[in-house]
């Protein structure tokens, strides 16, 4: 029966005495009700109801009609049959709750694991699950404390590491183990943890599961049995034509070349605020506010908005997440050169008797780090690997005089003050230097490597370009990047240093690595000449 509300209690029964409700709605206060007694057909006479309470007014019937469980009772497992056996689960497992604090992973749909602190926890279907849970669970506790503690220097910069790794692990070893060898098969990828080193960074060898250590040892192995060569790499050199649509820079522009290497007290537009500034040394540089990230399209309650990359805010909303010094860069030929002169590469040499006598190579591999300086943009580092991924040259790069640097961009070239206070070479130093390995028939390897040549004032004809070999899927004016490319062909992560920024030597045995996977696949990669240069997304 449902609980009465009370409306009608100051309402006279009208059923006076004579009421044979069990409770009755109605007021009864001025009356003594005839209790209501089942008549039993039987000879026996019936004998008086004895009360518990003498207070008591309302008789109890021989038999209550069964009460209907309220929706709460039916939500908790009330009525349902016999309580289920209770999972004893690890004390120290904090449960999940709702909200932002926990997310699904992407490795198993079914799985959720807290964002920050504590062990994963397995969200699985008990009666699916060959081993039983809390086995499971507690394996996974193992398991992800030692990925923790070989992730040690890297999880600060990237929390959730540890947690998607055990994750994944755990379902590995469970996808490959029966009920009877599932133990024994997660100490053993236990055991095999404790022999890793520890990694510095997230593109190093120790990192990842087992399965995805052993897939990058197979493919490496692979890749490294490519042997490179002019006539494998003859067919993707780009045309003069192709170069000059993605913006090479493929003769000497008119002028005499260097005579204007620094604009300081000039007026330029800032590449980061779009604002006009006075072109200033660094220790008076104006303050610019700023953000360091590229904007994106994402959806905010059904409408579409861009959104900054590196801090989350929607665009039209709010100023810059970072503050440094206005800088401006400048991609004109014309300027360029003014900066300091374009030459070509060096032809082959030969001895007087006609025999070939030089150090350059067949095929070279190349990427350069940039600063922003007084003068635009100009190269900090630069390095160089030959063809089987050796490194031949890893240089800083020293400012040429009345060049002063505003701003290193450490968050993406790599390059501190103090590293670069240890710079040897200037950039005639550092052409020099290449000459050794480059002539005008070395074919170069790089990612969007007419920056690099334009950096460098190189003017170089024998080019194989991975952001052209991997065309972008929507076409102009999008181009991949690096990093996208080594993540989805090689399975490698590279660019995540953080604040400590990119290595050039690392962008280039990725580079060197994507053109190895091409020669590989080349009949599933569709070659796309006709994009011409634009975003890196």
């Amino acid at each position: 029966m449902f609980s009465t509300t009370g409306h009608f209690q100051s309402v006279p029964c009208p059923n006076g005495i004579h009421c044979k409700r069990p409770i009755c709605i109605f007021s009864h206060s001025s009356e003594t009700r005839q209790p209501h007694i089942p008549q039993i057909p039987t000879a026996t006479p019936v004998a008086p109801i004895n009360h518990p309470s003498p207070s008591t007014s309302t008789s109890i019937p021989f038999k209550r009609p069964a009460a209907s469980p309220s929706p709460n009772a039916r939500l908790n497992g009330a009525n349902e049959g016999p309580p289920r056996k209770l999972q004893k689960v690890d004390s120290s497992v904090r449960q999940p709750t709702a909200g932002p604090a926990h997310v699904q992973n992407a490795v198993t749909p079914s799985i959720t694991f807290p964002l920050h602190n504590g062990v994963p926890i397995l969200r699985v279907n008990p009666a699916q699950s060959r081993v039983a849970v809390p086995v499971r669970q507690a394996m996974l506790k193992t398991i992800y404390e030692h990925f923790a503690s070989l992730y040690e220097d890297i999880l600060p910069s990237n929390p959730n590491l540890a947690a998607e790794h055990a994750l994944a692990q755990e379902e590995n070893v469970y996808n490959q183990s029966t009920k009877l060898t599932y133990r024994n098969a997660m100490i053993s990828s236990i055991a095999s943890l404790k022999k890793r080193p520890k990694p510095n960074s997230l593109s190093h060898d120790s990192v990842g599961t087992d399965e995805t250590l052993l897939r990058r040892k197979e493919q490496r192995g692979a890749l490294q049995n490519v042997q490179l060569t002019s006539d494998i790499l003859s067919p993707y050199v780009l045309s003069r034509e192709d170069m000059k649509a993605w913006g090479y820079i493929v003769q000497i522009p008119d002028g005499p070349g260097g005579d204007n290497p620094s604009d300081v007290g000039k007026v330029k537009t800032c590449e980061r605020c779009k604002q006009e500034y006075r072109i200033q040394a660094r220790d008076d540089a104006d303050i610019c506010i700023f953000h360091w990230g590229r904007p994106y399209s994402d959806r905010i309650n059904g409408d579409r908005v861009r959104i900054w990359k590196c801090c989350s805010r929607i665009v039209s909303q709010g100023e810059g997440c970072e503050r440094g010094p206005h800088v401006f860069s400048e991609s004109e030929p014309a300027q360029l050169h003014s900066r300091y002169p374009f030459s070509p590469t060096r032809q082959p040499f030969a001895d007087s008797d006609g025999s070939k006598s030089e150090t350059a190579l067949d095929i070279v591999v190349m990427d350069c780090e940039m600063v922003y300086t007084t003068g635009g943009i100009r190269v900090a580092r630069v390095s160089v690997l030959d063809g089987s991924g050796k490194e031949l040259l890893d240089e800083l790069v020293k400012m040429d005089d009345g060049v002063e640097v505003i701003d290193f961009n450490t968050r993406f070239s790599g390059v501190t003050e103090e590293s670069h206070s240890k710079a040897k070479l200037s950039l005639a130093g550092i052409r020099r230097a290449l000459d050794s390995y480059i002539n005008s028939n070395t074919i170069v390897l790089g990612h969007a490597l007419e920056n690099d040549l334009k950096t460098l004032r190189m003017i170089h004809h024998r080019c194989v370009d991975t952001a052209i070999l991997f065309p972008h899927r929507l076409g102009l004016p999008y181009r991949r990047a690096l990093r996208d490319l080594a993540r989805e062909h090689l399975n490698e992560v590279i660019q995540a240093g953080g604040e400590a920024g990119h290595s050039s030597v690392e962008d280039s045995i990725a580079t060197l690595n994507l053109v190895r996977w091409f020669v590989l696949n080349k009949s599933n990669v569709k070659k796309d000449s006709s994009a011409a240069p634009g975003v890196v997304i």
